[in-house]
């Protein structure tokens, strides 16, 4: 896929094989419709399916990714063929007319001539058809150059680490809508290495649910204060989710070998005594090491010890503040393109 063609098609890029949580959000979502006639314990049955739902999709974000665009492919491919021009409707109306042979009615009716007179007039026009068909192929075939010359163009430039066509490419491809739809929110700097980083802020208190909702044997719905040990391994499965998201769509669109993802959030710095936005995460994640993992069956937090990454969590009191992973010596450890 080239350049203009991965903008234009990059909103339905995703892959078929869907993820069930995301098929069952859809269904949830027309069944809403649905809850004011439903009975109380199907509505019970309703909200908390819905909130499993939700709770399965913030954990498994990492299982979906966009087609990839192969820029080396790009940068080989070959200058479209320029058309030819045919004459296939001039010659199909130059046979009638040479080979009309007058009917018994038309030589009774003596339309034989005019007959004659008619086809041999469509041939200058079936000539036009011709030309018109040509110059609508040539129009075609000077846009699918340039989009080539584009998508070349851009292909190179990428594949000798240039930042601003990396970050062109990151804000026009823009493959991050799921995530965006959960209210995450990203930056981007490319470094002076070449290497792209992502800053995810993440916005898990507004993400991951504070209440947890069960049925009771009675079919009831019961609302409770979410546990805080639970909470928190949502969030960090959520976070670390968003991450390996983040750095697959990357890998998809660029042509880099290793990319840095940062999650920040809301935390208690301790030295302040302040709520801030501060990284909770922060990973350097290469290309191979990612595309060995089995994403249906990881556990997205426990993933994170396959990479450099900084972390300090714990169960009962969540994330803390880290530092970012030393980017700058990134190259010297691994390829980075």
């Amino acid at each position: 896929m080239g350049w203009k063609g991965a903008v234009r098609s990059v909103g339905a890029a995703i892959r078929a094989a869907e993820r069930d949580s995301k098929r069952r959000q859809r269904e949830l979502e027309k069944e809403r419709k649905y809850y004011e006639k439903m009975e109380l314990l199907e509505q019970a049955a309703y909200e908390v399916s819905v909130f499993e739902n939700h709770i399965e999709i913030i954990q498994s974000l990492h299982k979906e990714c966009s087609e990839k665009i192969e820029w080396r492919v790009v940068v080989d491919s070959k200058k479209p063929n320029e058309p030819r021009k045919t004459t296939h409707n001039e010659t199909k109306a130059s046979y009638l007319a040479s080979n009309y042979k007058p009917g018994y009615f038309d030589r009774l009716l003596g339309q034989a001539d005019k007959k004659q007179a008619a086809l041999n007039g469509a041939i200058p026009m079936a000539q036009q058809e011709d030309e018109k068909e040509y110059r609508n192929q040539i129009k075609i075939w000077q846009e699918q150059v340039a989009d080539w010359e584009e998508s070349k163009g851009m292909a190179d430039k990428l594949l000798n680490g240039d930042k601003d066509s990396k970050i062109k490419v990151i804000k026009e491809l823009n493959p991050f809508t799921e995530i965006s739809n959960l209210g995450s929110n990203m930056t981007f700097q490319i470094h002076e290495n070449s290497i792209a980083e992502a800053e995810i802020h993440v916005h898990g208190i507004d993400i991951v649910p504070s209440e947890k909702k069960t049925l009771l044997q009675s079919g009831k719905l019961s609302v409770k204060n979410m546990p805080k040990g639970e909470f928190y391994e949502i969030y960090q499965d959520y976070v670390c989710s968003c991450t390996l998201r983040v750095a697959n769509e990357l890998f998809a669109i660029l042509p880099d070998n290793i990319v840095a993802v940062t999650a920040v959030d809301e935390v208690l710095n301790s030295k302040t005594g302040h709520l801030e936005k501060l990284p909770i995460l922060s990973v350097a994640i290469p290309k191979k090491s990612l595309e060995s993992l089995n994403m249906q069956l990881i556990d997205p937090s426990d993933s994170m010890d396959n990479f450099i990454h900084e972390m300090s969590f714990k169960r009962t009191t969540g994330f803390k503040p880290v530092g970012r992973v030393n980017i700058s010596t990134l190259c010297n450890e691994y390829e980075c393109r």
